[in-house]
This record gives structure tokens, sequence and C-alpha cells, in this order.
């Protein structure tokens, strides 16, 4: 494995972690500790079970809710469409 301070690993972190893609072990000396670099593979799917801390059953209800209010609004005729531009939501 490979260590580096961080003050080493700052100047060329892009270096450090495609050598980290790569499969190269790298690590990083903070305090008494390494820390790792290494590629992780990210599933939105799961996305709010893990950010929330939410059961598949909360997911699930709040997808539900959330849909309820969306058909509720496109009804009244209340609900904008975003359109790249942050002044257009402004009432």
């Amino acid at each position: 494995m490979k260590t580096l301070t961080i003050t080493e690993g700052r100047g060329r972190l892009g270096y450090w972690l495609n050598q980290a893609l790569r499969g190269q072990d790298i690590g990083f000396i903070c305090g008494d500790k390494i820390v790792a670099l290494r590629p992780v593979e990210v599933h939105s799917g799961d996305y709010a079970l893990q950010e929330y801390g939410l059961t598949e059953a909360e997911a699930k209800a709040a997808e539900c809710r959330i849909k309820k209010s969306l058909t509720a609004e496109r009804k009244r005729g209340t609900l904008k469409t975003f359109t790249g531009d942050i002044r257009g939501l402004r009432d």
C-alpha cells in the first residue's frame, strides 16, 4: 500500500484517485489512522434508505404521499415546471 500524508496527496489528488481506480492500494495518513481510497458503487435505488435511514415500508409510503400530492397539485394547476431558471419558480 502506498501511504501519503494529506499534504503529499493534495497536490496530485487526481493522480492518486486514478491509481486507486486502477487497483493500487492508496492510503492517506490521518492522525494515527490510515484511510484507504477505494472505488465504491453507488446504487440510487436505495438512496433514501441509506441517506434518511428509512425502512422499505417508510420509503414506499413516502413515495405514495409524494405521488398523491403531485396529482392533487396538477389538478389544481399549481404545479410549476422547472425550466432551469430559478427565477421562474417565484410567485
